[in-house]
C-alpha cells in the first residue's frame, strides 16, 4: 500500500472512532500505520506497576476534577510528582512541551489512562528514544510533521547559539521537498542521529568564515560546549585549549568531524579496550596496539585514535592509557541511563525469581547427597580455621572456668589477662596451643555438620518466597547445635583435660591418646547434657542472629562484603556466647578431671547445686569475657571462611543459593528512592534527564533544581 492510501486511512475515521484508534495506536507503541519500513517494537520484560497502586499514586497528585473524574494538571506530574522546573521562574513552554508528552488526546490535562500508558512507555527498552519522540509529536497523532519537528527543535538552548537552518538537503531528504512527509517513530531515531551532526556541520561553516576547510580551537570549544554539550565531559572541556593538529591552533574539518565522532563513540571504545584486556582496567595500551585492535571496528578510524591519545597524553605523556582514562573522555553516565537502569532491575527480578523456582524445585536425592557432602567439606576447612586463630583464648577461658575459689590457694589466675601471661611465661608458645591437634581433628566434623545442618534446615522451613520467619532461624539453629554435640563432646573433654594440665608443676602431661583410653567411649561423652544445654541455645541465638545482621549491613543490591560478614558474625558471637556461659561453665566442670581436694559432680543438677552453693552464682559466669572473646572472632573468621568459600567455589545443586553472596547494582544506587515512583515510573527521572544528556535536547529551565 502507498504511503498515501496509508496516510488517508489512517486520518479519515469518525472524530470519535479517531479518539479509541488513536489511544489503542499511541500509547501502545504501533506507530507502524503510516509507514511500510516500520520496525518491530520490541517486547518490553519489565513489571509493570499494579494498576490499584498507581490509581492510588495518582489520586495523591491530581488536582483537578474534569467530568467527575480527576485528573493532573501539567504542574501536576512535571513539578510535583516529577520534581522537574520547580523554580519561581521555570519555562512556561518546557511545562507544556513536557506535559504534552504525557497527554495523548491533547486535552491540556493528563487522565489516568494518559498516566497508566506513559508507565507502560518507560518500561519499553527503547523508552529514551520513545519519550524523545512524544516530545516531538505535538498533536500526539502517531507521526511527526516538519512543523513539530522544527518548533520543538527552535526551542531548544543549542538552537539559541547557531540558529538551525531548515532550508537544506538533511530537511528536504527526511520531510520531502514540499516537507509534507511526515516520519515515523523509527525513522524519528535516525534523523534525531543525523540531525546533531548537521547541526554541527552548519556551525561549522558558520565559523569558517574564509571557507578554508579549518576553524580556530577557540571556535572548536564554542561549537562543543553550545552545540554538542552533552558529548562533552569534564576532562575533555579543560582540555579543549591544549589540542591541536600538530601543536597548531588550528582545526581542519576531517579533524572536526574525528573528534565528534570519537566522542560519540567513547562506549564503543571502552569496549574495545576491555576487549584487549580480558576486562582488567589497569593495563597500559599504547596507541600502536589499541589502532591495531580497533581495526576490527569500522566506526573507529585511526585518526579518532590518534585524537583519543591526544586527550589522554594530556594526563599522563607517556603515549600509553588505562581505562581509568577513557572514563575521564567519556561524556555520558552510562549506568544513570534508562536502558541500564531497566537492565539491572530486569537481571535482579530474573535473579529473585529464578531463587524462588530453585527453593521450590525438588532436588533429587542424589543432588541433595552432594549438596550436603560439599557443605560439610566447606565446613570442615573454615572450621579449623576459626579454631587456630582463637585457640590461646579458648585455652585461658577453660583454666578460669576450672579455677576453684572453695580452696585455699587454689586461685591462680587474678583474671583472664593474667591467665595468658603465666601460660605464656611457664609453658610458652606452645603452651597456649596445647590440645590443638585433637582439637582440629574434631572441630572440622563438628562446625561441619553444624553450618551443613543450619543451612539444611533453613532451606527445609523457608516459605514459598523463599523468607523464612523468626521461629524458623531459631529452630533451624537449635537443629544445628543439637546435631554438633556427637562430634563437640568427646572433642572437648579430650581439649580441656589437655588445656588444664599444665597447671600444677612437676605433674606428667597426658597425651590426646592417654586421655581418651582413660576415659573410654562413655567416658568421652561425659556432661554431653550440659553440652547439649549450651550448644542449642548457642546456635538458636547465633544464627538467627547473623542472618539478620547479614541484611543489615548488605548493601542496596543485597550483597556483603567480607567485612559486613565479619563484623555481622563478630558481633551475633557476643550475645550468643555470653547468655549461655553458665551451662559451660558446668560442662567445663562436669568434664575436667578433679584433682585431690577438690569437689566432684554426679551431674547437671548436682553440680549446678553444688557450685551454687560452694562458690555463689558469680561462679557460673567465670571466664565470660575470655569465652565471648573466644567466640564471637572464631565464629566471625569461620563463617566469613565458610560464605567465601561457598562464592570461590559454587557449585549450583539447585538448592538455595547463599544469601548476599550475589554482587551487583540496584537502580536505588544511581537514583534517589521515591515511594510514589512505582513500576516504569521509577526510570522517568532517568528518562528524561537522558533525553538532555544523551540526545543533547536541552531545554530552558529544564533541569530538576
Amino acid at each position: 500500500m502507498a504511503d498515501s492510501d496509508h496516510h488517508h486511512d489512517f486520518h479519515s475515521l469518525p472524530a470519535d472512532s479517531w479518539q479509541q484508534h488513536h489511544r489503542l495506536l499511541s500509547f501502545q507503541f504501533d506507530h507502524a500505520k503510516c509507514d511500510t519500513g516500520h520496525l518491530p517494537l520490541p517486547t518490553s520484560h519489565m513489571s509493570r506497576a499494579n494498576v490499584e497502586n498507581l490509581k492510588e499514586v495518582f489520586s495523591r497528585y491530581a488536582s483537578r476534577v474534569v467530568d467527575g473524574e480527576r485528573v493532573m494538571t501539567y504542574a501536576d506530574f512535571i513539578q510535583k510528582y516529577l520534581g522537574l522546573l520547580t523554580d519561581d521562574g521555570y519555562n512556561t513552554e518546557t511545562l507544556q512541551i513536557l506535559g504534552r508528552t504525557v497527554d495523548s488526546l491533547c486535552t491540556g490535562y493528563i487522565s489516568f489512562d494518559d498516566f497508566q500508558n506513559f508507565e507502560g512507555i518507560l518500561c519499553q527498552p527503547d523508552a529514551l528514544y520513545r519519550v524523545a519522540f512524544h516530545i516531538f509529536d505535538r498533536n500526539s497523532n502517531g507521526t511527526l510533521s516538519f512543523d513539530e519537528f522544527r518548533r520543538t527543535l527552535e526551542h531548544t538552548e543549542i538552537n539559541k547559539f547557531v540558529k538551525f537552518n531548515f532550508d537544506t538537503d538533511f530537511v528536504r531528504l527526511h520531510f520531502g521537498v514540499n516537507r509534507d512527509r511526515a516520519i515515523t517513530y523509527s525513522e524519528f531515531t535516525q534523523v534525531l542521529l543525523e540531525y546533531h551532526e548537521e547541526h554541527a556541520l552548519q556551525a561549522f561553516r558558520k565559523f569558517d568564515k574564509n571557507k578554508s576547510g579549518r576553524i580556530s580551537l577557540k571556535d572548536l570549544k564554542k561549537i562543543l560546549v553550545n552545540i554538542c554539550p552533552h558529548l562533552l565531559s569534564t576532562y575533555v572541556e579543560a582540555s579543549l585549549p591544549l589540542l591541536g593538529e600538530n601543536d597548531s591552533e588550528w582545526i581542519t574539518y576531517p579533524y572536526f568531524r574525528g573528534f565528534i565522532s570519537l566522542l560519540s563513540n567513547m562506549e564503543l571504545i571502552k569496549k574495545i579496550y576491555l576487549h584487549m584486556t580480558d576486562k582488567s582496567k589497569d593495563r597500559e595500551i599504547t596507541q600502536g596496539e589499541f589502532m591495531r585492535s580497533a581495526q576490527n571496528f569500522t566506526q573507529v578510524t585511526p585518526l579518532e585514535v590518534m585524537i583519543l591519545y591526544q586527550l589522554t597524553d594530556l594526563m599522563h605523556k607517556n603515549g600509553k592509557l588505562v581505562y581509568h582514562d577513557l572514563e575521564a573522555v567519556a561524556p555520558l553516565d552510562v549506568d544513570k541511563m534508562p536502558y541500564s537502569l531497566q537492565s539491572i532491575t530486569l537481571s535482579k527480578t530474573i535473579s529473585d525469581r529464578k531463587e524462588a523456582d530453585d527453593a521450590h524445585h525438588k532436588q533429587s536425592v542424589f543432588m541433595q547427597i552432594l549438596e550436603n557432602i560439599y557443605r560439610f567439606a566447606l565446613g570442615a576447612v573454615a572450621g579449623a580455621t576459626g579454631a587456630t586463630a582463637v585457640y590461646p583464648i579458648d585455652l585461658v577461658k577453660t583454666r578460669m572456668q576450672n579455677q576453684r575459689t572453695s580452696l585455699v590457694g587454689e586461685l591462680m589466675y587474678k583474671n583472664s589477662w593474667d591467665c595468658f601471661k603465666k601460660v605464656l611465661r611457664f609453658e610458652g608458645v606452645g603452651g597456649l596451643y596445647r590440645g590443638l591437634g585433637p582439637q582440629l581433628v574434631g572441630v572440622a566434623p563438628e562446625k561441619a555438620i553444624k553450618l551443613t545442618m543450619n543451612d539444611l534446615m533453613r532451606g527445609k522451613l523457608a516459605r514459598k518466597d523463599g523468607s523464612l520467619p523468626l521461629w524458623a532461624e531459631c529452630v533451624a539453629g537449635g537443629c544445628a547445635g543439637g546435631s554438633q554435640v556427637l562430634f563437640t563432646n568427646p572433642l572437648e573433654i579430650v581439649k580441656i583435660r589437655l588445656q588444664v594440665a599444665g597447671e600444677v608443676p612437676g605433674v606428667a602431661r597426658p597425651s590426646a591418646i592417654n586421655v581418651i583410653r582413660e576415659l573410654g567411649l562413655l567416658g568421652l561423652y561425659k556432661g554431653a547434657r550440659a553440652c547439649l544445654l549450651r550448644d542449642i541455645p548457642f546456635s538458636a541465638i547465633y544464627f538467627p542472629a547473623y542472618a539478620n545482621l547479614k541484611k543489615y549491613s548488605a548493601d542496596s543490591s543485597g550483597y556483603n562484603s567480607p567485612l559486613t560478614l565479619l563484623v555481622s558474625a563478630f558481633i551475633a558471637g557476643a550475645p550468643a556466647a555470653s547468655l549461655v556461659t553458665p551451662a559451660d561453665v558446668i560442662k567445663t566442670r562436669l568434664q575436667v578431671a578433679a584433682r585431690k581436694g577438690q569437689s566432684t559432680y554426679n551431674g547437671v543438677i548436682h553440680c549446678f547445686r553444688t557450685i551454687l552453693k560452694e562458690e555463689g552464682g558469680r561462679a557460673f559466669w567465670k571466664g565470660t569475657t575470655a569465652r565471648v572473646f573466644r567466640s564471637s572472632p572464631q565464629f566471625a573468621v569461620t563463617l566469613v571462611t565458610y560464605e567465601m568459600l561457598h562464592r570461590l567455589f559454587y557449585v549450583d545443586f539447585g538448592g538455595r543459593k547463599p544469601e548476599g553472596s550475589t554482587t551487583g547494582h540496584s537502580i536505588e544506587d544511581y537514583v534517589p528512592p521515591n515511594p510514589d515512583h512505582i513500576g516504569g515510573y521509577k526510570f522517568v527521572r532517568p528518562t528524561f534527564e537522558g533525553i538532555e544528556t544523551r540526545f543533547g535536547l536541552c531545554f530552558p529551565k529544564y533541569k530538576s533544581s
